[in-house]
């Protein structure tokens, strides 16, 4: 049987097109890089960054732009069997503007429709989903079909064979082999991908259908009220746990984020200081680091932090999948309390092909933000290519 995956993310990918020019409308703009986008990918970069053995389920188009994405998952260590083609609907393209510190308007291009809103149950490996150590799904995987039908096929899969699966892993698994951690739902409140956008009527009942199949749900005040109807973070908290999570995460902009398990911890944490060069993807490291983190076992405090420094990191560089944090870099980011301008500097645009996890020098693994200088990621939520 194939050793099972530390973090399958299934949903949204993209190319994001991001301006050189700091500053500069996008009217203006004559430069811009090109780089795998899409938070759920970026999700995946991030935890293979830390170490992890990372795949994703996902649609792109049948273009060079898909073939573009699917090229970079491998570069960045992500398995891409499950990246497949669509030839009706061409690669989602993404283009921001970045005007520091807290200014990132996106600019979504995923019409007709976008091929990872193609998704169709019946061609998902679920025992590769049911065996994962972590799956994670975002709110934009439901808010159309069939995306949607098979989002919640994965979650079912993994919910509905919860208890059979652990006794039998209890039974037979050798001592230290690995065994499922966590089914997370990243809120992810897009309101451009849902039909009546805001005031979506589908979008709160479709997030409790989902959040009754997961054990950690990760949002934003703002998505946290599309999912629970509340604002207040420890309110919030609360129902997320009480629709069925273990553990919820809200993050509270300039407050830091915080986490609350059903067993009653709590980690309230602060922001890491960072001069903010583009907000846009520090989510998607806070997610990728929050996944290393549950896998390594670290008390809740300190996977918080870890997340924090890793979401600041990338708030400090221009890109999102390039600007993914290594081991070392969070663990100086939170030696030095900061991000310090060294560190900001240090974006890698490379890793090594294959699925087993990036190389880097010191990185081993252990066993659409915006903000204001001088502070975190004042929402650590999924960026940009989302």
């Amino acid at each position: 049987m194939p050793e099972p995956y530390d973090v399958i993310t299934m949903g949204r990918i993209g190319v994001d097109l991001y301006p050189l020019e700091v500053g500069v409308p996008l009217a203006r703009v004559e430069t811009f890089g090109k780089f795998l986008g899409g938070s759920p990918a970026n999700v995946a970069v991030a935890a293979a960054r830390q170490g992890r053995r990372t795949a994703v389920i996902t649609r792109t188009g049948q273009d060079p732009f898909g073939a573009y994405l699917h090229q970079e998952l491998e570069r960045f260590g992500v398995d891409p069997r499950w990246a497949t083609a669509v030839a009706e609907y061409p690669t989602p393209v993404t283009f921001c503007e970045i005007f520091p510190p807290d200014d990132f308007p996106l600019y979504f291009y995923r019409q007709p429709k976008a091929p990872d809103l193609e998704i169709h149950a019946p061609d998902l490996d679920l025992d590769a989903v049911r065996d994962a150590r972590i799956f994670w799904m975002t709110g934009t995987g439901l808010s159309a079909e069939p995306s949607r039908s098979a989002t919640l096929a994965a979650l079912r899969a993994r919910s509905e064979s919860a208890a059979r699966a652990e006794s039998a892993a209890r039974a037979d698994r050798p001592a230290g082999a690995p065994r499922r951690t966590a089914t997370v739902f990243d809120l992810d409140w897009r309101p451009m991908f849902w039909d009546g956008g805001d005031d979506s009527p589908e979008a709160p009942a479709r997030y409790r259908e989902a959040l009754a199949h997961a054990t950690v749900a990760v949002g934003n005040i703002d998505e946290c009220a599309i999912a629970t109807g509340e604002r207040e973070p420890y309110a919030a908290a609360r129902a997320l746990l009480a629709a069925g999570v273990e553990l919820a995460v809200v993050k509270q902009g300039p407050k830091g984020v915080l986490a609350v398990h059903r067993d009653g911890t709590t980690a309230d944490c602060p922001p890491l200081p960072v001069d903010v060069v583009n907000g846009l993807g520090a989510g998607d490291a806070f997610g990728g680091a929050l996944c290393h983190g549950l896998l390594a076992g670290w008390p809740l405090d300190r996977v918080v932090r870890y997340a924090n420094a890793a979401g600041a990191i990338v708030a400090s560089r221009l890109a999102c999948s390039p600007a993914m944090p290594f081991p070392d870099e969070v663990e100086e980011a939170l030696a030095a309390g900061a991000v310090t301008a060294d560190l900001a500097s240090r974006a890698d645009s490379g890793a090594e092909a294959g699925t087993g996890g990036p190389a880097h020098p010191g990185g081993a693994a252990d066993p659409e933000t915006r903000s204001a200088p001088g502070a975190a990621p004042t929402d650590p939520r999924t960026g940009a290519g989302s």
